[in-house]
């Protein structure tokens, strides 16, 4: 596959990024191919295609539009707080090139520019919010924007130190609901915040959160977004205590490691020497992890929607997250390079 422009560009600054971008393919919407799919079902809304793209690339609006002109039908405005928050410094992503799939035990790997396929990143930005007065409108706009058998899914999450976390999680569910986006993410995986404080493993937190956004906002199908669970007794704890809440769960986010440079130092700066990894490497995490979930789904006899993510790049690996059990599937770093994904599963499908 030829390489093309990714619409995010990794050699710019973030705020730069959701100023001018998207870039590449996604300036050019008068001539897209529009490919014909048989409708599907997801959280009892009609879908296109059960695909799109997860939290991440999409910083406003403006990504949204252009994801939603090439195919992308089920779109998710990327993560936003309930106040102004930061992006990290430069270098946010790099290439990184792992040994074939990376473990889920914080491996070294090396990152640089070479943007190769098969391609794997690390990402590394803090969760970066605008302000609610400046993401609302925007986010509305991108609601809006939505054709037949499109949506845009809101994500959102919490802050430490605001007081109760769960009372945030709840306000930012309540800001998003006012945009009117018809679905909701609550983000409980940001490697960001350390690899082995990920609040989707603190299950009673998890079930408290669950609780409040659910009481704020009851008329809005809720999805979570997790991790990788190395383990089966925590997926089960999980499910046993949100598993009939919960509409949907997203899986996985990304795996942590240790990006170096060809000197051996943290690629990403000496206060970050860890960083989530995104891409080809952790296929066979996103692919475990909604088989587990689909396993446990059937056996405790819950309903939950299953999302697929991670390493998505062709339409192949669309159809393997199918067969393990997802009922829809997104893909970040193979449609940032490959704005024509969604065009081509599609016309994998007929």
């Amino acid at each position: 596959m030829k390489s093309l422009t990714p619409f995010y560009d990794p050699t710019i600054s973030y705020e730069d990024n959701y100023a001018n971008g998207p870039f590449g393919l996604f300036t050019q919407l008068s001539h897209v191919e529009n490919v014909a799919t048989q409708t599907s079902q997801f959280l009892n809304l009609d879908v296109n295609l059960p695909f799109g793209m997860p939290a991440g690339p999409l910083l406003n609006a403006n990504y949204i539009k252009a994801a939603f002109a090439y195919g992308f039908d089920l779109c998710v405005y990327k993560t936003v707080r309930t106040r102004f928050h930061k992006c990290h410094p430069l270098p946010n992503v790099l290439s990184v090139h792992p040994n074939g799939k990376l473990s889920s035990n914080l491996d070294t790997v090396l990152a640089d520019t070479n943007y190769t396929q098969p391609l794997s990143i690390t990402n590394s930005f803090g969760v970066p919010s605008l302000a609610p007065d400046v993401w609302q409108p925007d986010m509305a706009d991108a609601v809006k924007a939505a054709g037949q058998g499109q949506y845009v899914i809101g994500s959102f999450q919490g802050t430490q130190g605001h007081g109760e976390i769960e009372k945030d999680y709840a306000l930012a569910a309540k800001l998003v609901r006012e945009t009117n986006a018809p679905i909701l993410e609550a983000n409980l995986s940001c490697p960001n915040e350390g690899a082995s404080k990920l609040l989707c493993f603190d299950v009673n937190k998890v079930e408290r959160i669950v609780n409040e956004i659910k009481n704020a906002v009851p008329d809005r199908p809720l999805i979570l977004k997790l991790a990788y669970f190395p383990d089966d007794e925590k997926i089960i704890s999980l499910l046993t205590k949100v598993g009939s809440i919960i509409d949907g769960l997203s899986a996985i986010n990304t795996l942590s490691a240790k990006p170096v440079n060809a000197n051996g130092q943290p690629a990403l700066g000496e206060n970050r020497k860890e960083g989530g990894i995104c891409g080809d490497a952790i296929r066979w995490a996103g692919l475990d992890m909604v088989s587990r979930l689909n396993k446990y789904r059937q056996q405790m006899d819950l309903k939950f929607t299953i999302i697929g993510v991670g390493g998505v790049s062709n339409s192949e690996h669309y159809h393997q997250f199918i067969k393990n059990g997802a009922d829809a599937v997104m893909s970040a770093t193979g449609a940032m390079w490959n704005p024509l994904l969604a065009i081509e599963i599609k016309k994998s499908l007929n």
